[in-house]
């Protein structure tokens, strides 16, 4: 009985280590998933990007293809509501559709633009969360998200997006542009110089 007992005990003991080695180890990886950039430049972008943290700014439609309806006739306003080490969103309201919201994220070391798309009552839309990681091509200014495979799967045609955003470098404009296959689709530009009450 006693051998049983020991046995068992053994047994509790070694299972109770084990898993808080690998409580400990987890811990330690998602932090360095969440904090730290591979990217120089994706890093720079990113914190370029918080800098307009806490602003909502009024932009303008400068084109729209005829694959899509312009909206140059709404108010078109984007609000920089959080910002933290992992994620910047950006809630984009066209008019009184406060639908859309932009989401810089760091996953795996890597930055990555999610377009979140959800109802008045937090509903998400069928359409949501896609986008894509930056490529190696952008700067501290400038980043090209390709579509990843989600996206291509939800997204008619949709692989052959490729969105850019862009800070001028004297941090006066903030620009949204979206192509498929090289074609211009849409752009919006966004004054950073006056931001709104």
């Amino acid at each position: 009985m006693k051998k049983h007992l020991f046995y068992l005990l053994a047994i509790t003991i070694l299972f109770a280590a084990c898993g808080e080695s690998q409580k400990q180890e987890y811990s330690g990886e998602k932090e360095t998933k969440t904090t730290e950039f591979v990217s120089k430049t994706h890093e720079a972008f990113f914190n370029n990007l918080a800098k307009l943290c806490g602003n909502t700014y009024r932009g303008k439609e400068i084109y729209r293809s005829h694959h899509g309806e312009s909206v140059a006739e709404y108010d078109l306003i984007m609000h920089v509501t959080v910002c933290e080490e992992d994620k910047i969103h950006i809630p984009f309201h066209i008019g009184e559709d406060k639908s859309r919201t932009w989401m810089f994220l760091v996953e795996d070391g890597k930055l990555r633009l999610r377009h979140d798309h959800r109802y008045d009552d937090g509903t998400p839309h069928d359409e949501t969360l896609y986008g894509g990681y930056a490529d190696d091509t952008g700067s501290e200014f400038t980043q090209n998200f390709p579509a990843d495979e989600y996206s291509a799967k939800l997204i008619e045609d949709g692989g052959g997006n490729l969105w850019t955003v862009t800070l001028s470098e004297d941090l006066c404009t903030y620009t949204y542009r979206l192509e498929r296959d090289g074609e211009k689709r849409w752009r919006v530009d966004f004054d950073l110089t006056k931001p709104l009450q």
